[in-house]
């Protein structure tokens, strides 16, 4: 096993069924699961001052809005990250830059131990925060990486597994700080903790996880990704999904405190619910997107999102801790629903794509991975942009009306917009066929056929 130049797997062709029964499979798993370690902790030091804010008393001087500019800024790095991370992937391999992008977690982890405590200025608060939101580049690298070991049957329970598995570090992180800052262990214990996982999660890669040489370096790629319209519609899909996810994340343990008088070991009891929830039903949404289609599937899940948020207005209105709670985390899973069907989207589109311009077999295939490969990037980071959005909006609706109210409106239209555009782009009307006894019949035109992606 060489570690200075990586471990390099020349052959792979998961579509070849011989081949992944045989030995892609086994390889491919490996690869999931120390993709999907790497990046729960990136995902924890991420949202790591989504819990440190609760904690963060009258002492530390900082006012409900300066805590949601502090949180919407950590959220904004690591969506604008996610770019540079998707093609890190094909610089320096898959099992490289998870080692790299691990060990990078040290940085944020260690600033903040640094300055945690009161009398920091809230200038060095939004640098260290600045810091930490490198945590929301792994999901960008590890979703890339993951994409090309799997074939295109197993995407959807794949990469919904990988991202599950890295959303959960949210939940996590709460359920940590739950457990050790209110057992008066202090935010300090919590940071001193990940610190040596985060050393683990990079030996580990390095020991265990693999480099495809398949997966080259193509600037290409990227421009090709970035002129296709279904990559800027799947980004906005992705903010109703994703966005919501990280976004209420983020938000929701402010939302309690500050709407509703919660103490920071109150608020801290209720958040983690939601995202644990919304984690671990992420990779059923990407089963029953493999089984329907995700277009399907996202498209009903935007209705009920929809219409949880309609209750939670109500709920907000009303004072009514118990309904918005309870609601709050049926709209948590909804969001981590719909995150694996939309992710599951993308590689079926782009090989619709491939057939459609009359390409076949391995040429399809190659077509497809690369573009889906590469525009998972910039929907991973545009979608990741719908939670700076969130925080905003509870920053605008709290100083407008002292209530998350105005926000919930915005976010219910916006949920309305996902649904029309998931219909009128992937679902209105089925695929031309050709009439039977046609010239064409024995030389059938591929069709591009979305409602099935």
């Amino acid at each position: 096993m060489t570690f200075p130049g990586g471990r390099w797997i020349e052959y792979w062709d998961p579509e070849n069924e011989t081949f992944w029964k045989e030995t892609g499979e086994r390889t491919a798993r490996r690869n999931l699961f120390f993709s999907v370690l790497s990046e729960h902790i990136g995902f924890s030091v991420w949202t790591l001052w989504s819990v440190l804010v609760l904690f963060m008393g009258p002492e530390y001087g900082l006012s409900p809005a300066d805590k949601f500019l502090l949180t919407s800024v950590v959220t904004l790095v690591g969506a604008v990250v996610r770019v540079p991370y998707t093609f890190a992937v094909a610089v320096f391999g898959g099992r490289n830059w998870t080692v790299v992008s691990a060990g990078l977690l040290l940085v944020p982890t260690v600033a903040a131990f640094a300055v945690m405590e009161p009398g920091t200025s809230f200038s060095t608060f939004l640098l260290v925060g600045l810091l930490a939101g490198i945590g929301g580049g792994n999901f960008a690298s590890s979703m890339t990486n993951i994409n090309a070991f799997f074939p295109l049957r197993s995407k959807g329970w794949a990469l919904g597994l990988n991202a599950g598995g890295g959303n959960i570090g949210v939940p996590v992180i709460q359920l940590a700080a739950l457990a050790i800052i209110g057992a008066s262990g202090g935010p300090r214990v919590l940071l001193g903790v990940y610190i040596p996982l985060i050393l683990v999660a990079a030996v580990l890669a390095a020991c265990f996880m693999d480099n495809l040489a398949s997966v080259k370096n193509d600037t290409g790629a990227a421009k090709d990704a970035a002129r296709e319209a279904h990559t800027w519609i799947m980004a906005l899909l992705y903010i109703g999904t994703f966005g919501s996810f990280i976004g209420y994340s983020f938000a929701f343990g402010q939302v309690l405190q500050t709407q509703f008088g919660r103490t920071p070991l109150q608020a801290a009891y209720l958040t983690f619910v939601g995202p644990l929830l919304g984690s671990l039903i992420r990779p059923l949404g990407g089963r029953l997107a493999d089984r329907y289609g995700g277009a399907r599937i996202t498209l009903w899940n935007f209705v009920a999102m929809a219409a949880a948020t309609a209750v939670l207005v109500a709920a907000s209105m009303a004072k009514s801790l118990g309904l918005f709670t309870a609601v709050f985390v049926v709209l948590f899973v909804l969001s981590g629903l719909g995150n694996g069907s939309t992710f599951k989207m993308i590689p079926g589109i782009f090989q619709n794509k491939a057939l459609g311009r009359g390409l076949t077999g391995e040429a399809a295939v190659a077509y497809g991975r690369r573009l889906s490969g590469a525009s998972m990037g910039l929907i991973g980071a545009v979608g990741a942009l719908g939670g700076v959005a969130i925080n905003l909006a509870f920053r605008q609706s709290f100083l407008s009306s002292g209530s998350g109210t105005g926000a919930f409106v915005a976010f219910l239209a916006f949920y309305a917009v996902c649904f029309a555009l998931t219909w009128a782009v992937y679902l209105r009307g089925p695929a031309p066929r050709v009439p039977e006894g046609t010239a064409e019949q024995a030389e059938p035109k591929p069709q591009l056929n979305y409602a099935e992606v």
